[in-house]
């Protein structure tokens, strides 16, 4: 299809730089609030509960919204504008709030990193795989170069921060003018027929997804099984810098390790489709779910770093099959006119719901048993919901319906 390909590389570079942007403020963010901002575990676990209280409230407007305006790049616009600042934020509002109110210092913070980042990177995928299956090219292969993005702003993350951390955060406000302009040049078309379609969307429909059996059973995998990766993420970085003589080596070879982890995850990017399509949507999410269980019940039993550094790779194997595995689920089982709303509803906002109750109760848990112990019942956690899930998520495929015809650009 014309343009097809120019599209492609303009949203696997927005990717890019979306992630690249993320990374350098956000990959060592429990490291800057404990080292930095001398925050405890339970009040590191505080702040993310509060991120993700946030981006929950912003998941649902962002679906609504990207469904009712189709192809429409606002909202990428709009999020892109948003990140410009997230330099000067960190350092002059958000750690100065911290270290006089911690609570104070949370909402504000939750209320722009869920909008930028945490609700933002729904809404950004979700309209990239419209994109792509309007385009024909896979969302997967787009999505490995954010993959790519991040795994290049970690490399050098550890080290920066050793120098000073506000250096990673004003790399992050320059990538994200880069992004600025890749969003400004990005040119879709769009038929009267996908008008139309984005138009007919309502409060209603949406209300009436909440009505169907399947659909809380697919958010039941979602909080049951992805959220706790998220939860099992959140404060590693500070468990892994712990087993190395100095804080500071540990950063970072954190940030190498985490780099040659996103850069196997952008490799598996690419191969996931395949392997996805070859097995089907639903054993693809079972699949993704006992790699997860196997990775972080294997956190809490090996010693060392490098046994903790092999479990912690394991994530690159697992991530890219449940991402493509969810938004072929998703389309396969309902309406694709919801897309978005399936999407940031069915899995972000489940996702941070399961966040914000998981996260202050693992902060808790580091304090009062350690690491390696919560990580053994996290780990069994997720075995438990996996199994769960093969009884209760879909098998069934729809057939997809194409009716192009009159374009309108859209600038």
């Amino acid at each position: 299809m014309k343009g097809s390909k120019r599209l492609y590389w303009q949203l696997s570079a927005y990717f890019f730089f979306f992630f690249f942007t993320w990374s350098s403020s956000y990959s060592l963010f429990s490291i800057w609030l404990g080292q930095e901002i001398n925050l405890n575990g339970a009040e590191t676990g505080i702040i993310f509960s509060v991120n993700a209280i946030f981006a929950l409230c912003m998941q649902p407007i962002y679906g609504y919204i990207s469904d009712k305006i189709g192809l429409k790049k606002n909202i990428l616009f709009f999020i892109s504008l948003l990140l410009v600042l997230v330099g000067p934020f960190y350092i002059f509002v958000y750690g100065p709030l911290l270290q006089f109110n911690v609570l104070l210092g949370a909402i504000v913070g939750g209320l722009y990193l869920g909008t930028a980042f945490l609700a933002g990177i729904g809404a950004i995928e979700s309209y990239i795989e419209k994109i792509g299956r309007k385009y024909q090219f896979e969302y997967g292969k787009s999505r490995m170069w954010g993959s790519l993005g991040w795994a290049a702003a970690t490399f050098f993350a550890g080290q920066l921060f050793n120098i000073n951390p506000n250096i990673n955060f004003w790399v992050a406000s320059v990538s994200a003018v880069i992004l600025v302009t890749i969003i400004i040049s990005v040119k879709v078309e769009m038929t009267h027929h996908e008008m139309e379609r984005a138009d007919s969307v309502t409060f209603k429909d949406v209300g009436q997804l909440f009505l169907l059996r399947d659909f809380w059973f697919f958010m039941l995998y979602v909080v049951g099984v992805t959220c706790v990766y998220s939860v099992y993420d959140q404060q590693f970085p500070i468990y892994y810098s712990s087993l190395f003589a100095t804080e500071a080596l540990g950063n970072q070879v954190f940030g190498y390790l985490n780099s040659f982890q996103v850069f196997l995850e952008a490799g598996m990017m690419f191969l996931a489709p395949f392997i996805v399509n070859k097995l089907g949507a639903k054993k693809s999410l079972l699949l993704a779910g006992f790699l997860m269980a196997f990775r972080i019940i294997g956190s809490g039993v090996v010693i060392g770093p490098v046994g903790i550094s092999s479990m912690k790779l394991i994530h690159a194997v697992e991530l890219p099959i449940m991402l493509i595995a969810i938004f072929k689920y998703l389309a396969a089982n309902f309406d694709t006119r919801l897309s978005s709303i399936l999407y940031l509803v069915g899995f972000q906002f489940a996702s941070q719901v399961g966040a914000s109750i998981l996260s202050p109760l693992a902060g808790r848990l580091y304090d009062s048993i350690g690491f390696r112990q919560s990580y053994i019942f996290m780990g069994v956690l997720v075995l438990v919901f996996s199994v769960i899930s093969i009884f209760t998520l879909l098998n069934n495929k729809k057939s997809p319906v194409n009716k192009p015809k009159k374009l309108q650009v859209i600038n």
